[in-house]
């Protein structure tokens, strides 16, 4: 069984180990720490997920960080969720590899979006440099 919390609305500068520093912090565990990041300009997308090695440690968690204030945003954390409609590889016989086994994929679960520009990077720029005393101004702060 899995104990994985969602952690949302994090500023872009937030790295794993600000995270991991926070949770030494307040003596709380976590076997991983995966900031999400756009694989095109590594930027952050703004949540992350943190693996407890057991529910007690995951919910100490999610009392700790959900809606807690950093900078101008309220922390969000709650157990993360299954993703929904992920899709899978494309079955034989769909209209995605009809006649071409082999073929790539198009369309589906959010395809359309893939080419917005805001989905790209190209929306708008951020200017939050990374903090470097971070964790220990959260401490004080929380």
């Amino acid at each position: 069984m899995s104990f994985t919390v969602f952690l949302g609305n994090l500023p872009i500068w937030v790295t794993a180990d600000d995270i991991k520093q926070w949770l030494a912090a307040d003596d709380l565990v976590a076997d991983s720490v995966k900031v999400i990041r756009n694989h095109e300009t590594q930027e952050s997308k703004g949540f992350a997920f943190v693996e407890a090695p057991t529910a007690d440690e995951m919910a100490a968690i999610i009392r700790r960080f959900d809606r807690a204030p950093l900078e101008d945003k309220v922390l969000r954390a709650n157990p993360a969720q299954p993703t929904k409609g992920a899709a899978g590889p494309a079955r034989a016989g769909s209209p995605a590899t009809a006649g071409n086994p082999g073929a790539p994929r198009t369309g589906g679960v959010g395809a359309g979006d893939r080419n917005r520009p805001e989905r790209r990077g190209g929306g708008r720029k951020r200017d939050h440099e990374p903090k470097s005393a971070f964790a220990t101004e959260l401490a004080k702060a929380l």
